[in-house]
């Protein structure tokens, strides 16, 4: 028997998933890391912590599925995406790594704006320049550390960091590359242009691929650490948000998915490329070869769920570990005796600033409509429903952008949840979906691995492997309650926005 390896580099862990020929899951382990947030808004990690917790998890996999190295045919890696890895001449990371979340380089972000030029680099890129985007972080080094941007030689993302110290070999997908800055999204190729203005030289930039392709074969030194067989093929795989999409099989027009984790992602597969003319929506290239998808990403979704429950769930938290049971099943469980609309309350979720709609570091959260009768379930049921308005946040702008959505695939944590995917198909007024894989990214990563080594393509495997395991179909009289009080939720941001900005500064940051 042969097994496939996914893996995906997280921002809190990397987890490590074995797959057999025929897409079932034999074994799964995490491993942690930390995160460093050095001042506010912050954001960084250490790429050798990534390194030891993969020969770690791969080593511990191994073992815990009594599995040979040998019987392993391909690796898929998936990743979190924009962080900036900077190596010198001699491959040595040179500081920490920027991540995703990290807020410090709204300037730097102006700067390429203005110096590319706001519509060229949208028609390029398909995208603004938002801080969470890797060419903005080497500006911000050019400007800040300069004796370090020096050293500079090599820029890598996360996951391609860990692929060079596996197999020796430079390399990056276009779907994580879309996040960059740097790529030409419509050619699926560098960006001369984009470069050149910026001032960063091309010969920093590691050769693209697809997802499927291979792109270096396990080196002997890293086999001995990990426990795998030199010369094992590794593919390129993709960014957090690609590798998610195939692994709940996002893989055609008309299929969207909503992933809950720390963020919260609404992503659409595209047969074309196609660029919101205000750049709200993110055009990336897919995991899919010669795909491309929109996606929207609010900053805090299942962040702001883990929020309420790390400050004002001591009593749920207590009770979950008598019980044996998960918090978020208690917290949802009181939820649901509120009723629809938490009687006139409204939560919203910019607990770390926001993507889409809203570019913008500087919002907040808040609670808008608090009055007496108001109890920790109103307060609960409201940060799910300001959780999912801002979702719908995303969708809106795909509507608008003349994709019909017909299904919604819902993963990650919060898609545990049955009153959460109700609330979702209410809101949203389109039909949720769970299927049968519930590994994410790293099972994506799988399906890649698998695609590159057997020579099949990606939606062929999808079909062969995915199937939906439960449909929830929107209720029509709670769709037109949320209708309501969405369209209030659509205008605070722009009433409070002035006030989000005095307040962050006021509060330095």
């Amino acid at each position: 028997m042969s097994y496939f390896m996914g893996l995906d580099l997280g921002t809190s862990a990397i987890k490590c998933i074995l797959v057999d020929a025929d897409g079932h899951v034999i074994g799964s382990h995490s491993v942690e890391y930390p995160l460093q947030q050095p001042f506010p808004g912050w954001a960084e990690q250490h790429p050798e912590d990534w390194w030891n917790a993969t020969v770690e998890g791969i080593r511990a996999l191994l073992a815990k599925t009594n599995t040979a190295g040998e019987a392993i045919s391909g690796i898929g890696f998936s990743g979190q995406m924009h962080g900036s890895v900077f190596l010198d001449e001699a491959q040595q990371v040179i500081r920490p790594a920027l991540l995703w979340c990290d807020q410090r380089t709204a300037e730097q972000c102006a700067y390429i704006e203005s110096t590319v030029g706001e519509a060229e680099l949208g028609r390029l890129t398909g995208n603004r320049a938002l801080t969470g985007f890797t060419a903005p972080k080497v500006i911000w080094l050019r400007q800040h550390e300069p004796e370090h941007y020096a050293r500079v030689r090599h820029l890598l993302l996360p996951k391609d960091y860990v692929r060079l110290r596996l197999t020796g070999a430079f390399g990056m997908d276009v779907a994580d590359a879309s996040g960059t800055l740097l790529l030409d999204v419509a050619e699926r190729s560098w960006s001369q242009t984009v470069a050149e203005r910026l001032d960063i030289p091309l010969a920093w930039l590691p050769p693209l691929f697809e997802s499927g392709d291979i792109a270096g074969h396990l080196l002997p030194e890293a086999a001995s650490l990990t426990g795998l067989a030199a010369g094992t093929p590794i593919v390129a795989g993709g960014g957090d948000q690609a590798c998610g999409a195939v692994g709940v099989g996002v893989v055609r027009q008309g299929i969207a998915s909503v992933a809950l984790g720390t963020s919260g992602v609404v992503f659409v597969h595209d047969d074309t490329y196609q660029v919101d003319e205000a750049y709200r929506l993110h055009s990336f290239c897919h995991g899919v070869p010669g795909k491309w998808h929109r996606m929207g990403v609010m900053l805090a979704a299942g962040g702001s769920f883990q929020w309420w429950r790390n400050h004002f769930a001591h009593e749920e938290l207590e009770r979950a570990q008598q019980e044996g049971k998960d918090v978020y099943e208690i917290l949802t469980s009181e939820a649901a005796t509120a009723p629809l609309g938490s009687e006139g309350l409204l939560f919203l979720p910019y607990l770390s600033g926001e993507r889409t709609p809203h570019p913008d570091p500087k919002a907040r959260g808040a609670f808008i409509g608090l009055n007496l009768r108001h109890g920790k379930a109103h307060l609960t049921r409201a940060v799910l429903e300001g959780i999912t308005f801002g979702l719908r946040d995303s969708m809106q702008l795909v509507r608008e952008s003349g994709i019909e959505v017909t299904e919604l695939r819902v993963s990650g944590g919060g898609a545990r949840s049955p009153f959460w995917r109700q609330m979702i198909a209410d809101i949203f007024g389109i039909p949720v979906v769970t299927v049968n894989s519930t590994d994410g990214p790293a099972y994506g990563a799988a399906i890649m691995a698998a695609s590159g080594v057997l020579g099949i393509d990606i939606t062929t495997l999808c079909d062969k492997w995915i199937r939906v395991t439960d449909r929830v179909e929107p209720n029509q009289e709670n769709q037109q309650q949320y209708d309501t009080y969405y369209q209030i939720y659509r205008g605070l941001y722009g009433t409070l926005q002035h006030t989000f900005h005095q307040l962050s500064e006021l509060a330095g940051h």
